[in-house]
């Protein structure tokens, strides 16, 4: 079976294919590539590669798990990650998934809320009126420690949590150009700060398995306690370094999402006032002045469609399969061993699609927009046995956060600043975020009462 009857796409040249296209600007040339046919041949480098563009394509890739794997970019990325749910396959993963599935259960959730509440109070205590942040940075700083709660069961130590809070987000802008990195420069020189981030992570992982083990993890409730106390139907549990593994992926993921989830929403609702005082009457109807607790996420609708929106408009770059067999998707037979790459950045941000595509607009969320809106056109973490197993998590800690936050302090864009340009990383995310913090009367007067 060859690619050959697959349509090549523009823009290629000799020796080195379409990777010059790429990297000219990787954000557009994923979005112009998605004009030029549901199914394209790529030439990255050397290696042949697959860009399905076309939305019920890109979804019947990601459910199938029968003709695809995870592919080179996730073989690449188990190196220096593990090989945790996030680039796991097969019956590995099931198992690893079961095992996990139940830390994200509703009454799990309803605990790591009051944690996310207490941080976020924190947060919005720590701000004073007139002070200028980095949003991006602010919102970096709060997700490692949110994380840092709900995963460890133990005091893991100041130096640690430092360790955690500069090698993350060094770990997490490097992870992309490195999966997609040929294996002959591992040994660079420009990838010595990253692997150096990631031995030090492994080692507070480490550490912090073996003071967890100590402690009788069977009677905490954090995240590590759990994945230690997990067992699967022969009574078999986890490895330390499957534990690891998947403690790497939960900071990973939780991190960089909600970060960048969380920076954009700021962003865009300071752009755009009439949304931020919809979200603050909801808020305020809903809530009052009491503290908000896991029950009233779902009844805060209106923060739900702008996170949905900010996810559209900043979320996954790209992705990929492997064909494991010959496989037909958009009319054409993908040979088997052939990687396939996949841009939900892309197709979210498709006119045919979403009428306007860059503009924020969260009433393409209300119900009847959804309704109206074929399911395979939506895929923001996702989908199939790969969809992202804490998107409850994130959602949750995101709509907290907002719920706490708004309601005290105004954020506004700096004066004369530009926007945010975008990062090419797992998502999207903001490179830098200047904002001016401003207390609002409705705050200060409920702090009073």
């Amino acid at each position: 079976m060859s690619l050959t009857a697959i349509p090549v796409a523009k823009g290629g040249v000799p020796g080195l294919g379409h990777l010059p296209r790429l990297l000219r600007n990787p954000l557009g040339a994923l979005r112009s590539l998605h004009t030029e046919g549901p199914v394209l041949r790529l030439q990255v480098a050397n290696m042949p590669v697959v860009l399905v563009t076309s939305p019920e394509a890109v979804h019947e890739v990601l459910v199938n798990g029968k003709s695809f794997n995870k592919g080179r970019m996730f073989e690449r990325v188990r190196s220096f990650s593990g090989n945790g749910l996030a680039s796991s396959d097969g019956a590995y993963h099931r198992r690893q998934r079961r095992l996990i599935q139940p830390m994200f259960y509703k009454e799990r959730l309803a605990g790591y809320a009051e944690t996310i509440g207490n941080q976020a109070r924190a947060l919005a205590d720590s701000w004073s009126d007139g002070q200028v942040i980095d949003a991006h940075q602010a919102m970096g700083s709060y997700a490692i420690e949110v994380l840092t709660k709900t995963l460890f069961g133990t005091d893991i130590g100041g130096p640690a949590i430092r360790a955690v809070q500069e090698d993350v987000p060094l770990l997490n802008s490097y992870l992309l150009r490195r999966a997609f990195a040929p294996e002959s420069l591992d040994r660079l020189p420009i990838w010595k700060a990253f692997d150096q981030a990631s031995a030090r992570m492994r080692s507070v992982f480490d550490d912090a398995i073996a003071a967890t083990r100590a402690s009788e993890p069977e009677t905490r409730g954090d995240l590590l306690s759990l994945l230690l106390s997990a067992r699967d139907e022969t009574g078999a549990g986890l490895t330390d370094q499957e534990v690891r593994d998947e403690l790497t992926t939960m900071l990973f993921a939780g991190s960089e999402t909600v970060v960048s989830t969380l920076s954009w929403t700021l962003y865009h609702l300071g752009q755009h006032p009439e949304v931020e005082q919809e979200l603050l009457t909801e808020i305020h109807d809903v809530i009052g002045d009491r503290q908000i607790t896991f029950a009233d996420v779902p009844r805060l609708p209106s923060i739900g469609r702008v996170l949905d929106e900010v996810i559209r408009l900043h979320g996954v770059v790209a992705t990929m399969r492997r064909t494991t067999e010959d496989v037909t998707i958009g009319g054409y037979t993908i040979p088997a061993d052939t990687e396939v790459l996949l841009s939900l950045y892309a197709l979210h941000r498709r006119p045919d699609l979403y009428p306007n595509p860059d503009r924020f607009d969260p009433t393409r969320w209300l119900p009847e927009q959804v309704a109206a809106r074929p399911r395979q056109h939506v895929i923001p973490l996702g989908a199939g046995a790969h969809k992202c197993i804490g998107d409850k998590f994130a959602w949750m800690e995101a709509t907290i956060t907002l719920a706490t936050i708004l309601p005290r302090w105004q954020l506004r864009s700096v004066a004369d600043s530009k926007p945010p340009k975008e990062a090419v990383a797992a998502v999207a995310h903001p490179i830098r975020v200047p904002m001016v913090i401003q207390q609002r009367q409705i705050g200060a007067q409920s702090m009073t009462t």
